[in-house]
């Protein structure tokens, strides 16, 4: 299914030999005309030289294409690697005809191995304007790594376009945003109403997902908007984001590598939404409940467990704390046989929905994850080999 994406956006994808195939892996996105932008980056101290050339880019503001090299971080890899990625991000800037700061670059793939970069500079020194495409789905297929599928979102807000892309399966636990993600719009807004709504949202979806509590070392999320579509409600474009970023974080925890079930906590009743939030990480991230729920296997007694470790929360009472599946309550009120049943065939279901009520505030907050599988442990068990 193709995707043009919004007006004045245009789409390169090629093979640059990152991989052992020929499928494309190197995706320049680009705005025809100047653009607003925000990027927030990983938290992780090993962050590759990717991100610490986006991180001096994105401070500008003005940031209008993005450079993709999927299946190889380039990370771990010296000053010879540092040198390749500044190589990279140079080129696509003088392609483009623009100034550094109006590029991103971002990396993701296997750690501690250097770009192939005769194949690279092939691929640069056919980039140039205009773009031979539009397609956003091409561009969510070329960086993808251990992905099944593409993840691409469209919606509308007014006049504008919101096209939003990611990838992501695997070493998932964010303090920023989510491995790879890029939007774009051709709404017109400030660059200080655009950084404000984009970090809201990525707090409240990206900084949600988590599929196997290791950071990477080059998440990478931003928005590029160029304003062709004239001004938009800064309400309702906040909303249409968020429904955008929702989706993708819907779809990446879903296709967790070796993922069979997509798990959503709903955590309310907390001191605030910080702790709503720590509670629910701690019960999606627990392989105790990841496994029960890949089993279907109606153990309410996992996640009773899961919000006991959080030890530091003193106000969490087990007296006030109620557990459902899917609606249905199984802690302080253990089920009958019927509504075990119903229980079980929740479970056996493609998205599991766990809610705790921690009967203190009204902080709420809701993380999404999936199952732990044996797929997960033979894909990463071999994943450069």
């Amino acid at each position: 299914m193709s995707c043009s994406g919004p007006r004045g956006f245009q789409v390169h994808t090629a093979s640059a030999g990152l991989g052992d195939d020929d499928r494309a892996d190197f995706t320049v996105i680009a705005s025809e005309v100047p653009a607003v932008s925000c990027a927030v980056f990983t938290q992780s101290r090993f962050a590759g030289p990717s991100v610490v050339l986006s991180r001096e880019a994105a401070a500008a503001g003005r940031a209008r294409a993005a450079v993709v090299l999927a299946r190889n971080a380039n990370v771990a890899t010296g000053k010879e690697g540092a040198d390749h990625a500044a190589e990279v991000h140079q080129s696509v800037a003088e392609a483009l005809g623009v100034d550094t700061d109006e590029v991103l670059i971002a990396s993701t793939g296997v750690i501690g191995v250097k770009y192939p970069m005769p194949g690279v500079r092939a691929a640069l020194r056919e980039l140039r304007l205009p773009f031979a495409g539009f397609d956003f789905s091409d561009a969510a297929g070329a960086i993808m790594t251990t992905d099944t599928r593409p993840k691409v979102v469209q919606l509308t807000c007014g006049a504008a376009t919101v096209t939003g892309i990611a990838k992501g399966v695997g070493m998932l636990e964010p303090n920023m945003a989510t491995m790879l993600a890029f939007f774009c719009t051709d709404a017109q807004l400030g660059q200080d109403d655009l950084d404000r709504i984009f970090r809201a949202v990525v707090a409240r979806t990206f900084n949600a997902v988590s599929i196997d509590t290791d950071t990477s070392t080059s998440d990478t999320a931003a928005v590029f908007a160029n304003g062709l579509a004239g001004p938009v409600d800064l309400t309702e474009f906040e909303q249409v984001l968020e429904q955008a970023a929702l989706h993708l974080v819907k779809e990446i925890a879903s296709d967790g590598e070796g993922a069979s079930k997509l798990i959503e906590v709903r955590v309310s009743g907390a001191r605030d939404d910080a702790q709503a939030k720590r509670v629910g990480k701690t019960v999606v991230n627990s392989p105790l409940v990841k496994t029960a729920v890949h089993g279907s296997d109606p153990n309410w007694g996992r996640v009773a467990m899961a919000i006991g470790k959080c030890e530091d929360d003193l106000d969490i009472d087990p007296e006030r704390t109620r557990i459902s599946f899917g609606g249905l309550e199984v802690y302080p009120s253990e089920p009958d046989d019927a509504a075990l049943a119903a229980l079980v065939d929740h479970l056996g279901g493609a998205e599991v929905v766990i809610e705790i009520d921690l009967g203190i505030a009204d902080g709420t907050f809701t993380v999404y994850g999936c199952d732990l599988t044996e797929g997960y442990v033979r894909l990463n068990s071999a994943y450069t080999t």
